[in-house]
């Protein structure tokens, strides 16, 4: 998110060209690893989950799927506009549903973290 602000602020083209791709690459790590650490949290729950554990683990469902069937594909999608340097409504229309929804899996994160801690103090 912050990268693209600042490519976005910045306004240079190939700035924004080179931000939405190294988001792409990006993707190659990010994804699996917010797979992992939703994956580990399962398993140190336990078979079922109560109490925090079981918020935290339905928060990461959301998170999962707001990562997969928003963030991934706007992702593609500016990169691809990007690169044709296609920077019109749609292009910024997809860009603010995208900081919307990284927002969102960002606040969401930081709550599992508080209670990821909350846990561990207990």
């Amino acid at each position: 998110m912050g990268s693209t602000l600042v490519a976005e602020l910045h306004g240079d083209p190939q700035t924004i060209i080179i931000t939405k791709r190294a988001i792409l690459w990006g993707l190659l790590v990010l994804v699996p690893c917010l797979a992992l650490t939703g994956f580990s949290g399962y398993q140190m729950a336990g078979g079922a989950p109560r109490g925090l554990a079981l918020a935290k683990f339905r928060r990461m469902r959301v998170i999962g799927a707001n990562g997969l069937c928003v963030l991934v594909p706007c992702a593609f999608f500016l990169a691809l506009r990007a690169s044709a340097q296609t920077f019109d409504g749609l292009f910024y229309g997809v860009q603010l549903l995208e900081l919307l929804a990284g927002a969102a899996n960002l606040a969401l994160l930081g709550i599992n973290f508080r209670d990821g801690v909350r846990m561990a103090r207990a």
